[in-house]
């Protein structure tokens, strides 16, 4: 049997930008994304903890060491800059392999509010 697991989380990230006239998407901190073991174009789901909204998009690599956590296109309605996210993504492990793994977790890792948007990775047409 295949079990669907946590493979990687940011635990209350601050949210420091909403892009509603970007394509979509949510624009990571590439220490994040390294840390949590998270890939670029990689499903995530979005957790708001301050008004309870969750929902699916894809991470993009934002500017490594800039903080920034940026909620794009339709998902910027979903958030309010400074508002706390858990940002998950899952994977797809055998049952007999679930006693041994353990996901990549940023537990309690605050990103700080920036008072600029750096530049954001280019998305491939």
């Amino acid at each position: 049997m295949i079990r669907t697991v946590l493979a990687g989380k940011i635990h209350r990230a601050t949210n420091t930008h909403c892009e509603l006239n970007y394509e979509g998407s949510c624009a990571i901190d590439e220490d994040l994304l390294d840390a949590a073991d998270i890939y670029e174009f990689e499903q995530i789901d979005v957790y708001n903890i301050n008004n309870g909204e969750r929902f699916s998009t894809y991470a993009i690599r934002a500017e490594r060491g800039s903080g920034v956590m940026s909620l794009n296109g339709a998902a910027a309605r979903r958030a309010c800059v400074g508002d706390l996210v858990i940002v998950a993504a899952y994977g797809h492990i055998e049952q007999s392999r679930i006693h041994d793994f353990r996901p990549h977790d940023q537990s309690n890792r605050r990103v700080f509010m920036r008072d600029h948007v750096p530049v954001q990775a280019a998305v491939a047409a």
